[in-house]
């Protein structure tokens, strides 16, 4: 049964039955239903107070819906669900080559896809071009001795079964790096990342990161090479080169003339 007008203030399509379509529109040639307003309100409203669908639209061969604006969003949509996607878009053809989601846009102003919040790839990530960090360095997640206590910038060297502590020694051949995050300098790339976060800190193993130096044991100068020191977590200068070999940390970007302080290195292993 198709619904019929009874008179209705609001011009309405009504199913009299309560069960039947509302409103039904057929057309061999040309629109089945054509809504057009000229006000702030909707050209169609779909409402659906149950559990199906606001509006449903289906098409054999063409735009399933197809939505454009001039001056706005072409499409808007938002959810109060605690555990589903505002937007779900599917490909279901196992053999097809077509995207769930395409975005373009034209010009070099914007961007194609923006997002606000954690973005998760259970798949492989394929860049054509490429690829634009706003960070600084390389770091990898380690499990670290007395976590909660360590700061970033502080200079770590493995312990016993790989667990990393603050460095104590100096030319110290098994330090293991900086951790990230100190000064102005946060990490671009982290990898090893894990469930359980509470025991692991992010080591800069490549790039710029903020350190802790002590110059007790001679003046920082932009480019000297840095090596652990006796002070916990701290580097310092290398005076010998003979016994830095294999215990470089970095090289100093900023130069630190007396006591402790932190700055930023290049971070150099070797």
């Amino acid at each position: 049964m198709v619904g019929i007008n009874l008179n209705r203030a609001d011009n309405a399509g009504l199913a009299a039955d309560g069960e039947s379509t509302g409103v039904f529109g057929e057309s061999v040639k040309g629109e089945g239903i054509r809504g057009v307003s000229h006000g702030p309100f909707g050209a169609v409203v779909g409402v659906n107070d149950g559990a199906g669908n606001g509006v449903k639209a289906v098409s054999k061969d063409g735009a399933g819906l197809a939505a454009v604006s001039t001056s706005n969003e072409a499409v808007h949509a938002e959810t109060h669900s605690p555990g589903t996607a505002a937007i779900a878009a599917f490909n279901l053809n196992p053999e097809g080559t077509g995207a769930g989601v395409f975005a373009l846009k034209e010009g070099t102003k914007g961007h194609a896809g923006f997002f606000v919040g954690n973005v998760f790839i259970t798949g492989e990530l394929g860049v054509g071009k490429d690829i634009t960090l706003a960070n600084a360095d390389c770091a990898e997640d380690f499990d670290i001795e007395g976590a909660d206590f360590v700061e970033p910038g502080t200079v770590m060297v493995v312990g016993e079964e790989g667990v990393l502590r603050e460095s104590y020694q100096p030319y110290d051949k098994r330090v293991a790096g900086v951790i990230s995050g100190a000064g102005g300098y946060k990490p671009a790339i982290v990898l090893d990342k894990q469930p359980s976060q509470s025991t692991r800190r992010p080591i800069a193993l490549l790039g710029k990161v903020f350190c802790k130096v002590d110059a007790q044991f001679g003046a920082i100068e932009v480019g000297d090479l840095l090596t652990t020191s006796p002070t916990l977590g701290h580097a310092m200068k290398i005076s010998d080169p003979l016994k830095a070999f294999g215990a470089v940390v970095g090289k100093a970007l900023r130069p630190h003339k007396e006591g402790k302080g932190l700055i930023p290195i290049l971070i150099a292993l070797q």
